[in-house]
């Protein structure tokens, strides 16, 4: 077999194992002869956003992981949903999403069309993609460069959310098959589970945990005392479906490590997050980065430009779209 023909029937095989990756031609300053000051137009539009609504960052963050996780990052997830066609961001599982990451979009995309010799040549996936790594520096943590280059998909269903967002209550198999159908391997996950530094959840996602863990046990014994006591003063078995519980209780709204520290301490809010730590295969790599802010920056910032280039368009498969929510 020629060494053409290998790579050829590799690339295929590649495809059939991991549906949702595309191999397309990313780079740092894609735009550079297109729209020169994209970044720093994006930038400043998050910052406006972000001055207004704290909780943009949140927003913004959470949105890039639920569009990548999908049809890939291709801004699909921004679409609105329209006549017999229910889109992918009203399935139940993003109903939860802040309507301020998509404003962020929204306004960032209005920003950079009103530049006329950057009208409708950026698109809102790669300015999804800029936006969340601004959100993520803005928060405090690091700034890195972005591969850009993507196409805006062309489709958007809700039956495509199913089965393909990691769950509260998943055990580290199960997060570890997620994250592998996207090409990411349990470190990536690790370190993209980080993001819940920032995050935030309705009580409806942990409250077994506080209540009916077990016969044995009403409250999850991974959990410490103290923050079970917290958890169900504030999520009452009658909760309030509109209020949520910071990720982080330590540092909120801060991007660094504490979300390992509190692993440790038996403080991650959700099952799919104290797993990291409870399970043996996972243990040690939260421990490393609980002690070492800079290796989970660096670890961060690899497994977000790995997602970034999850099932990305290309060429006859995308466009530019000229409104974020609706397909040209």
């Amino acid at each position: 077999m020629s060494r053409f023909i290998f790579i050829q029937v590799l690339a295929f095989l590649s495809l059939l194992i991991f549906p949702n990756i595309a191999f397309a031609e990313l780079k740092q300053n894609y735009y550079a002869n297109i729209c020169p000051d994209v970044e720093t137009i994006v930038r400043k539009a998050v910052a406006a956003k972000l001055a207004e609504t704290p909780i943009t960052v949140q927003g913004t963050l959470r949105l890039l992981f639920h569009d990548c996780f999908v049809e890939g990052c291709d801004a699909s997830i921004m679409i609105q949903s329209s006549g017999s066609n229910t889109a992918e961001k009203d399935h139940p599982e993003n109903l939860s999403l802040a309507g301020d990451g998509f404003d962020t979009v929204m306004k960032a995309k209005a920003a950079v069309d009103a530049v006329p010799s950057c009208k409708n040549k950026v698109s809102c996936a790669d300015i999804l993609t800029m936006a969340a790594r601004d959100v993520v520096q803005m928060a405090g943590g690091p700034s890195y460069p972005v591969e850009l280059g993507r196409l805006d998909g062309l489709s958007s269903t809700a039956a495509s959310v199913n089965g393909r967002l990691p769950k509260a209550n998943q055990n580290l198999d199960q997060l570890n098959a997620i994250f592998a159908a996207n090409g990411l391997n349990q470190t990536e996950m690790i370190a993209l589970s980080g993001a819940h530094t920032l995050g935030f959840s309705h009580c409806d996602q942990f409250l077994n945990r506080i209540y009916n863990f077990s016969k044995q046990n009403p409250v999850d014994p991974t959990l410490i005392p103290s923050y079970a006591a917290e958890l169900q003063q504030r999520c009452p078995k009658n909760f309030d479906p509109d209020t949520v519980i910071d990720l982080d209780p330590s540092t909120t709204g801060i991007f660094d490590n504490m979300y390992y520290k509190n692993l440790q301490n038996g403080q991650g809010l959700l099952t799919s997050d104290q797993v990291l730590f409870t399970d043996m295969r996972s243990k040690q790599t939260v421990i490393s980065w609980a002690n070492s802010p800079k290796d989970f920056s660096d670890a961060f910032v690899k497994a977000m430009t790995k997602l970034g280039r999850v099932g990305v368009k290309t060429g006859k498969n995308g466009n530019i779209r000229r409104d974020c929510s609706a397909f040209n």
